[in-house]
């Protein structure tokens, strides 16, 4: 270990003043552009966590963020690659390419690439809690029931209100999902978070960071 290097169990400085200063200019800004509810997502809320995480220095911030978001973000991750050489593999990315779009504002969504790297670092850092998988779960599904009962559903009335939260109404954003009743709809998407996304985040994380658990 160098002189420079912090012990494990610890966040450098630089780290923890470069992710305040960016969350000090994210959250005007997108309170201004897209309003409250935008930080229902659960991209935002793992922000708001590893903001707790990198100050605290507690397992347990950055265990449930990167439970939450690892996994779907890696495929955000694949898919902007996929775009930027003309290979999209689900569209999910296809906003950051739009030229009428801010490039201020596209660059600052850009914490969707690196925010899953670091997650991945803080638990790294700071030893991964075995009850990220649990404590996660219950926030993501108290955030879908709240989404579904008082946020919008598609469409949205302008393309700066967020509509369709966490895909509580359907994969699509232009219309809700006509497959099935809405509430079955609300029950297999608890379903699937836990099992498809949150349970193999848990278990990755557990088996690479197994010496360091807390």
């Amino acid at each position: 270990m160098t002189a420079t290097q912090p012990p494990i169990g610890t966040v450098p400085l630089w780290i923890k003043l470069s992710f305040t200063a960016f969350m000090a200019v994210l959250i005007p800004v997108y309170w201004t552009n897209y309003g409250p509810t935008n930080f229902l997502y659960f991209c935002d809320i793992a922000l708001f966590l590893t903001l707790v995480a990198v100050w605290t220095e507690k397992p347990i911030y950055a265990s449930m963020a990167a439970v939450g978001i690892v996994l779907p973000q890696a495929l955000w991750c694949a898919d902007f690659l996929g775009s930027a050489v003309g290979l999209p593999i689900t569209g999910m990315t296809g906003y950051m390419f739009k030229s009428e779009l801010s490039l201020f504002l596209r660059g600052l969504s850009f914490f969707h690439f690196w925010l899953p790297f670091l997650l991945v670092y803080l638990v790294y850092r700071l030893g991964y809690s075995k009850k990220a998988f649990l404590y996660w779960t219950l926030l993501a599904w108290g955030l879908v029931l709240y989404c579904y009962f008082f946020t919008l559903a598609p469409p949205a009335p302008s393309p700066n209100i967020p509509a369709n939260i966490n895909y509580v109404f359907g994969w699509n954003d232009a219309a809700p999902q006509t497959t099935m009743p809405a509430w079955a709809w609300l029950l297999v998407l608890m379903g699937l978070l836990p099992t498809v996304l949150y349970y193999p985040a848990h278990r990755l994380l557990q088996t690479f960071f197994a010496n360091m658990e807390s």
